[in-house]
């Protein structure tokens, strides 16, 4: 509920701040300002992304290895079972 209104704040801004540029009441400049912001902040999303999804690739191969050793001790006990 909170994501949705801050979307909808955002969107509302924005908004306002076309207005404003069609009116010639904010300065370019300002809205470099802004651009800018936003392009760090997709920078930081980025790499906070990227160190997650390396840590669940971790993870995941992980869990295959372990499963592979898992499948290998109930064979291993299959084995014994039949002899």
């Amino acid at each position: 509920m909170l994501e949705s209104f801050i979307k909808k704040l955002h969107s509302y801004l924005l908004q306002k701040e076309e207005e404003m540029a069609k009116e010639c009441k904010i300065s370019s400049k300002d809205i470099e300002d802004e651009i800018q912001k936003v392009l760090l902040q997709i920078k930081k999303l980025k790499e906070q992304c990227n160190d997650d999804l390396k840590e669940f690739e971790y993870l995941l191969a992980k869990l295959h290895w372990i499963k592979a050793e898992a499948i290998k001790c109930q064979n291993e006990l299959q084995m014994e079972l039949k002899d």
